[in-house]
């Protein structure tokens, strides 16, 4: 099953078409109500989705973060007509010194976050020797991992000391994160660290007393991005459309649930993976479930 790219003007058809109604009706405690919402990667796929969620549900201002500075301006213009203040930036997530400089724009632009969105990844698909050290292993692991931790080190201390209104993060890993697989191996290293460092950042918050801030870290299988293109859903684990992934992690966000999980046969192979002897879950995973061989026929998103 080849999974196909989901484009900016198949989310603005979807919107248009579904509406507000598609979505859980926003409440007046919505953290995202009057807040400022900083999104990495919000250019397409399920960063724009982000921000159109943040839009209808009533947020002040989103920032757009994106490589793509054209895509992100382009998305800003169409958001903005909504009345929101929509702005793009043209931020490389790789680097910190990037990073610094956006944070530092979006403050003055529009104030400081109060709902974090790390959704800016890469993927790389390939036997673990095949990757190039710098193209392939240093920069997933800049962008999918160090890059939420340099971004969040850097809004976090705001966050802290400004208890007015709930304030939310949201990281965006992956079932990669949960299980070994092959010709994931640097990608699922980078996103076994996100899971890692966000899971520990929100406990240090609550053992702090910083109870306003919530920590959620989202761990989807397949999504139809784009992004994976050629990878296979292993047994009983349909490909997620970008609106059903978006939808999920958002109501997590919002509700301040520790870990979204989605579908439920991520919870299911960890459980199994937790009980099982290596072996055993080599040859389930394998044969049964058809998860070694999930990335078998992955391409990728052209240009990546």
């Amino acid at each position: 099953m080849r999974l196909q790219a989901w484009t900016t003007t198949g989310n603005r058809a979807w919107w248009h078409s579904r509406g507000e109604d598609a979505m859980e009706r926003t409440s007046q405690d919505d953290p995202a109500r009057g807040a400022v919402v900083l999104i990495t990667g919000g250019a397409r796929g399920m960063g724009e989705l982000y921000a159109r969620r943040a839009v209808a549900a009533g947020a002040r201002s989103v920032a757009l973060w994106d490589i793509d500075e054209e895509r992100a301006t382009a998305l800003a213009a169409d958001l903005g007509r909504s009345g929101v203040d929509v702005r793009a930036y043209a931020v490389d997530v790789s680097q910190p010194e990037s990073i610094r400089d956006g944070v530092a724009r979006v403050r003055d632009d529009v104030g400081a976050p109060d709902i974090l969105i790390n959704n800016a990844g890469i993927v790389r698909g390939a036997p673990f020797w095949e990757h190039d050290p710098v193209r392939d292993i240093e920069a997933t692991m800049r962008v999918n991992t160090l890059a939420a931790m340099w971004l969040t080190r850097e809004v976090l201390p705001h966050m802290i000391a400004d208890r007015s209104r709930p304030k939310r993060i949201l990281n965006i890993a992956s079932a990669a994160g949960t299980l070994a697989n092959p010709r994931m191996s640097v990608y699922a290293a980078s996103k076994w660290a996100m899971i890692g460092w966000s899971e520990s950042v929100r406990l240090e918050l609550a053992a702090a007393g910083h109870r306003h801030i919530a920590v959620t870290t989202f761990c989807p299988s397949y999504v139809s991005t784009g992004m994976f293109a050629g990878a296979r859903g292993p047994l009983l684990t349909p490909i997620m459309t970008p609106v059903q992934a978006t939808a999920a992690a958002w109501r997590g966000m919002r509700r301040g649930t520790p870990m979204v999980l989605r579908p439920w046969t991520v919870k299911l192979a960890m459980a199994l993976r937790g009980v099982l002897p290596t072996r055993a879950w080599d040859a389930i995973a394998g044969r049964v479930f058809r998860v070694y061989s999930s990335m078998d026929a992955f391409t990728g998103r052209a240009g990546d």
